[in-house]
Parts: structure tokens; sequence; C-alpha cells
């Protein structure tokens, strides 16, 4: 007997610390499995299928992520429902908003634009507290200049060098819509230290690790051990650097995401 599918938005927010990223893998702690694991108890074990929106890496954490939900009955009270998957997700996640969808939709192939933070610290060794959500260079960098070179990257251009393990068939000429460091105002904990900064990215799709190499190379760019052509000449078309700094996953967050 065919069955009718109903198909559901939810959007998340998580820390992803304790997590080895999204995916599910064998004998790992991971944001599907516990996602998976609370639908289960809740649904009563009803048969439900879940698909993310990407995936993340381990330590990696999100502001807003999303993930869609299939199921063979309507969910006839969204706010009930949204309250109960609350109360039992661990906590360090949170569902935000529940929204049905139609057949259509794709969380995958849907267009979608995502903005990404990476928050750090340089100079100091910082509270052990931020340890989660901010990276702490203990050199000095020169801000400065890794303004303007985080600029460098807007616009469309070869990023293959900033995606890991990249091979010759992947999609690497993306485009950057804006990206920019600036004095982190977006987070803030008395903890924290005095300043932050914070590398804020926005775009319709990234590579493997590609922040945490873009950031990498800013760090290195802050510390004088590269210079602004160095970012220049590696995204240029012809371009077959190789960056090998990946910045630490755990100043890295996924603070916003945009269905078209």
């Amino acid at each position: 007997m065919f069955n009718k599918r109903f198909y559901y938005l939810i959007k998340i927010q998580y820390l992803g610390y304790r997590f080895h990223g999204w995916q599910k893998q064998p004998k790992l702690k991971t944001l599907h499995l516990m996602i998976d694991r609370t639908l289960n108890y809740i649904l009563e074990g009803k048969p439900f299928k879940t698909l993310g929106s990407g995936r993340t890496d381990a330590m990696v954490s999100a502001n807003t992520s999303a993930f869609e939900l299939f199921v063979h009955e309507k969910i006839e009270d969204e706010s009930a429902f949204l309250e109960l998957f609350n109360f039992n997700l661990p906590q360090d996640i949170r569902a935000l908003s529940i929204t049905e969808v139609d057949e259509q939709f794709n969380i995958i192939q849907h267009p979608k634009i995502k903005t990404y933070v990476y928050l750090f610290a340089f100079g100091q060794k910082c509270h052990p507290f931020c340890a989660p959500i901010l990276t702490t260079i203990l050199d000095d960098l020169d801000i400065d200049i890794m303004i303007k070179g985080a600029k460098l990257f807007e616009g469309t251009h070869n990023f293959k060098p900033y995606c890991f393990r990249a091979t010759d068939k992947g999609k690497y000429i993306r485009t950057i819509e804006s990206c920019k460091l600036t004095k982190n105002t977006l987070f803030t904990a008395n903890f924290f230290p005095k300043e932050s900064y914070s590398l804020t990215v926005k775009g319709e799709g990234f590579g493997r690790n590609q922040i945490r190499l873009m950031m990498g190379t800013l760090i290195k760019l802050g510390r004088g051990e590269v210079d602004l052509n160095y970012i220049e000449n590696s995204i240029k078309p012809e371009s077959e650097m190789v960056m090998d700094y990946i910045a630490p996953a755990s100043g890295l967050i996924l603070n916003s995401i945009e269905f078209k």
C-alpha cells in the first residue's frame, strides 16, 4: 500500500565541540546520530528519514543549520512537536523552527546562501571556557593586513587550493559574495578576551575545509609568513598551489543558512 510522505524543514543550532561532525560514523558521537536517536524516541519508533543541509567537521558549531524530516504521518501540532523535540534533545542542540515543505523541496539541491563566522583572538592565552567557539593564536598578528587579505577572497575565483585533498573532478570555481575580517561583536561572554575578531564569509557553496584553509592562510599572512601577492596568486585560474595550514575547527560557526 502506498504511504503518503510529509516533508518538514527543521532549523537547529548546536555547539559542535563534543561531536564528530554531522555525518553518522561507526562508534562515534555525531549530530546526525543524536538527532535521529531523539526523533526515534519522540516518534515512538514510527518510520522516518532525515537529511542534513550539508556536512560539518568535528567540533564545528552552528548558530543556524537545518535538516529535512520525512515522515508518513502529518505532524498536526508543529509547536508541540518542536517543544517535545527540544525537551529530549541534549542541551548542546536546540531546534529553532519547523516548517512544512512539499516534495519538490530538496535540502541538498535547493539554492541556499551560507554565512560562516570564524572567531579568534591572538597574543595571549585565553580562558579555557573560550575553547569551544574561539580559537586562540598565541603569536602576534597584523590585523590590518589580514583585513586586506580577506577582501581578496571576494568574487569568483579558483578555490581549488583551498579545498582539502582536491581532485581534478570537483567544482572549484566558486563565488564568495562577501569576506570580511572585523572585531567580533557577534558573540560575547564575560570570559572572552578584551578584543576578539571574526572572519565572516558568505556564499552559495564551499569546498571541504575551505573556510578553515582560508583562515589558515590569513593567519600566516598576519604572522608575516606570506604576503598579499601570495593570496592573489593562489586563487588565479591556473593556480596549482596547495594550502598547508588548516585553522582549528572549534573557531568555525555556521552562522546562518538562507534558502532561496
